[in-house]
């Protein structure tokens, strides 16, 4: 096409012209594996760094919406791994402040939760006051939490229905404990966290 000769396409994982996703970048998202001292239990596909970090982000911030597909096969592939979880368990995303959501035009996790197959509903949102998490640490992003994460009503998973809460990164794990009680305090069943990638050392499960 035109339009790939005036402006190939390329890895927003590396950098490789010509691929919009190459092989190299794409492996480096594996099987789930366990991250250490995060509450509940928590599974990611690869590391945040290098360019597994960047596909994330360009995801996540660069308006490569077609990446989606990609996350959503991963995660399709990573779930019936997750232990406790069984065939059929519905997938949860983890909320983002409205803010952040509209800048995105929408949820980007929830957008690679539909796109995994598995049945994915906006069940969390973030109440008003929650700030950016970047630049807090562990200590102030569980302050910034507390009672914060609220359920949307309209949109529950079918009461005994495995939810596996699903995000894009995890770093102290604060957001997945916060959201895990929350769900489990409205009765739900929720034995795995998964997110895409991890800022810690993760370590095999089993």
């Amino acid at each position: 096409m035109l339009i790939n000769l005036l402006f190939p396409p390329r890895c927003p994982g590396c950098g490789t012209w010509g691929v919009r996703l190459c092989g190299r970048c794409l492996a480096l998202f594996g099987m789930p594996k366990r991250v250490p001292g995060t509450g509940p239990p928590v599974f990611a596909l690869a590391g945040y760094a290098g360019a597994a970090r960047e596909l994330v982000l360009a995801f996540k911030e660069r308006g490569r919406r077609e990446l989606a597909a990609v996350f959503g096969a991963l995660v399709a592939a990573a779930v019936p791994r997750l232990p406790g979880v069984g065939s059929d368990p519905w997938l949860v995303p983890a909320p983002s402040r409205a803010s952040a959501a509209r800048a995105r035009g929408g949820s980007h996790v929830l957008r690679m939760a539909r796109a995994s197959g598995f049945s994915a509903v906006p069940a969390l949102a973030f109440a008003r006051g929650v700030r950016d998490s970047a630049r807090l640490d562990a200590a102030s992003r569980q302050v910034n939490l507390a009672g914060r994460v609220l359920l949307v009503p309209d949109c529950l998973p079918p009461p005994g229905t495995p939810v596996v809460l699903l995000d894009d990164v995890v770093t102290t794990g604060s957001t997945a404990r916060a959201c895990v009680s929350v769900l489990k305090a409205a009765g739900m069943r929720v034995p795995a966290v998964l997110t895409l990638t991890a800022a810690r050392r993760t370590h095999p499960h089993g």
